[in-house]
């Protein structure tokens, strides 16, 4: 091939870094790679479904209801005690 990397080179450089780092030091490395892909991949799941909540106008006026609902209620709470004083 032509400008391209042939399995023999890859071969090669794979053995190479196998004797630099040793297999111990590449599999714990492959694990560290592994665990940061997995905390990126929820991340971002966590990221879109808080979007598509925050975007769902239903969901927005439900948590602005449930808002107004406790404000009132602490209100209401803050007058019995201020009465009972």
């Amino acid at each position: 091939m032509l400008g391209g990397i042939s399995i023999w080179q890859l071969l090669i450089i794979a053995v190479i870094v196998i004797l630099i780092f040793g297999t111990k030091k590449l599999r714990n490395m492959g694990g560290d790679l592994g665990g940061a892909i997995k905390n990126f991949k929820s991340a971002m799941n966590d990221d879109g479904d808080k979007k598509d909540t925050d975007s769902d106008p239903k969901s927005l006026a439900q948590d602005q209801n449930n808002t107004m609902n406790k404000d009132a209620d602490f209100s209401e709470q803050k007058d019995k005690d201020q009465k009972h004083s």
